[in-house]
């Protein structure tokens, strides 16, 4: 019996363990929302806008002394987050608190001069997942600049980058694409919080709206969300776990194709396929080709809606094996290529989107130029790294060499 307590208690100091990471809105609840004190206040928030414990950012701020919270808004999927991608949201009531939902999904993806009459602040609390094309850094964008037309105040209650703070990917977004997908001259997987995007986006642009952030405390670049000690709650209804969120930056790239990514299964993003595809052969070739961190296994499924809806799809399921290691990015070039390669006839690339994803048209030329994906990988590498020292005047969680605390 002895010997097996000893045995516990070497596995149990074994693990490595994590302080529980305090979100903006646990900071400001800990400083009495002195922030907030006495102003009324409009909430852009969704399902993840919750604290520590799991309460709701909109019931923690309506029952909170000298707050005013008098609207809420909601993005993409609606601010309980049920709604598919794309699909249309609208004005509502949100039934707990009486209070009038606004959306910005629907009519507008703006905030107006009349939504946002009489208020003195904007509050954000929105979990983003770390990748350019996910629609909620958008909102954040577009609310800045209507924040600083109306010259009213913008709060941002920080949350982290699910993904880590520390890994870059992909090319920086052209100024010249402007659309809802693709808003933020980032790379595809920006490593940055939404607090240290709203940061960047205002000096980088120029913006004077008075913007404050609620910063993370006891949070580190290189942390994953399953080592912050919080619950996953998941941004939109197809990312439901870290893996999804962790490939999303590249399997999502698929979307701009006729490759279906999962959705309408029970793994979207953690699987791909199409009813054309041989997937024992495309197994084949990717473990031939350079894709470190992951394994593949050949997989089939039928999506109940989406693409390929009730038709069988072949395909591969993706594990990460090591995600530090792990670049969707790369591994999205890997089968890009692969798959243009083995199907001229059957895979079909919408370009427009595809520029979109990828941040210009220059991967359309050079894959149509037939280069190598290890020769596209080296330029999407050096454009990550420039943008990688370029961000870091505007990081708010910076390494300090004599400690394991980001400031």
């Amino acid at each position: 019996m002895k010997s097996k307590i000893t045995l516990l208690a070497f596995i149990l100091i074994a693990q490595p363990c994590f302080a529980k990471v305090m979100l903006g809105i646990d900071v400001l609840e800990k400083n009495k929302f002195d922030l907030l004190a006495g102003k009324k206040i409009g909430l852009i928030t969704n399902q993840t806008g919750v604290d520590g414990e799991g309460k709701t950012t909109i019931d923690v701020l309506h029952h909170a002394p000298n707050v005013r919270l008098v609207k809420l808004f909601a993005p993409e999927h609606g601010i309980r987050g049920k709604a598919e991608h794309g699909k249309s949201i609208y004005d509502g009531v949100d039934e707990k608190t009486g209070l009038p939902v606004i959306s910005l999904y629907g009519k507008t993806q703006r905030l107006t001069p009349e939504m946002i009459k009489g208020l003195y602040a904007i509050v954000f609390d929105i979990q983003d997942i770390g990748t350019r094309f996910y629609t909620y850094t958008t909102t954040l964008a577009y609310a800045l600049e209507e924040a600083e037309k109306a010259g009213i105040e913008f709060i941002v209650l920080d949350r982290p980058n699910p993904i880590t703070g520390a890994i870059v990917e992909g090319d920086i977004l052209v100024p010249s694409i402007k659309h809802f997908t693709a808003y933020l001259q980032v790379p595809t997987r920006h490593g940055m919080t939404v607090g240290e995007i709203a940061n960047w986006y205002c000096k980088t642009a120029g913006l004077k709206v008075k913007l404050r952030v609620v910063k993370l405390q006891g949070w580190r670049r290189p942390m994953w969300w399953d080592e912050t000690g919080l619950k996953f709650v998941p941004p939109s209804p197809n990312i439901r776990n870290i893996a999804a969120a962790s490939l999303y930056p590249g399997i999502g790239c698929f979307e701009a194709t006729n490759v279906s990514v999962g959705r309408g299964t029970g793994e979207p993003f953690e699987v791909f396929g199409a009813p054309w595809i041989e997937n024992k052969l495309l197994l084949e070739k990717l473990n031939f080709v350079s894709t470190p961190g992951f394994e593949f296994k050949t997989v089939s499924f039928k999506p109940k809606d989406d693409l390929y809806k009730n038709e069988k799809c072949y395909g591969i399921k993706i594990e990460i094996k090591d995600r530090a290691a792990a670049r969707p990015m790369d591994l999205f070039v890997q089968i890009f290529k692969i798959l243009w390669d083995l199907y001229p006839e059957e895979f079909v690339v919408r370009w427009d989107e595809m520029a979109r994803m990828m941040g210009s048209t220059h991967f359309q030329t050079v894959i149509e130029r037939g280069e190598s994906a290890e020769t596209i990988l080296v330029q999407l590498h050096d454009e990550a790294k420039k943008f990688e020292e370029s961000r870091k005047p505007y990081l708010l969680y910076k390494a300090d060499k004599n400690s394991d605390d980001f400031r």
